[in-house]
């Protein structure tokens, strides 16, 4: 992804898709997903989940190991901070992660919520 740019790759269509199970989430802390060819960031911080491309636009950091602080994901390479809400840089808009929207997706039998993101497919 080239610096500044936040919009999802050109797709035929977005199709809501599992990530995770909700209990596998740490309050403040990122889990890492890959699927269907997204490398994903997730977090969940103030009972809100949020998902967000994983790689750091400036030197390719991994988002999901670093912390959350002020409602942002903190590259651990170089602290750059990325709002989970919008992807935005902090201090700098014209810079930005991709976010997707989340869903949870409650199941029968006692089974934990789903965690699932629309995500483009191609």
């Amino acid at each position: 992804m080239e610096l500044g740019t936040a919009q999802p790759k050109p797709a035929s269509h977005m199709v809501w898709t599992s990530l995770c199970d909700f209990d596998e989430l740490k309050e403040g802390e990122g889990k890492y997903v890959e699927i269907g060819g997204f490398q994903l960031a997730v977090f969940l911080n103030g009972g809100q989940v949020y998902a967000i491309d994983n790689n750091c636009p400036h030197a390719g950091g991994n988002l999901a190991g670093g912390a959350v602080q002020d409602g942002c994901a903190v590259c651990p390479w170089h602290s750059w901070a990325f709002r989970l809400d919008t992807g935005q840089l902090r201090g700098s808009p014209g810079v930005a992660v991709t976010t997707y929207p989340i869903r949870l997706l409650p199941r029968p039998d006692g089974k934990p919520t789903l965690v699932q993101a629309n995500l483009p497919i191609f």
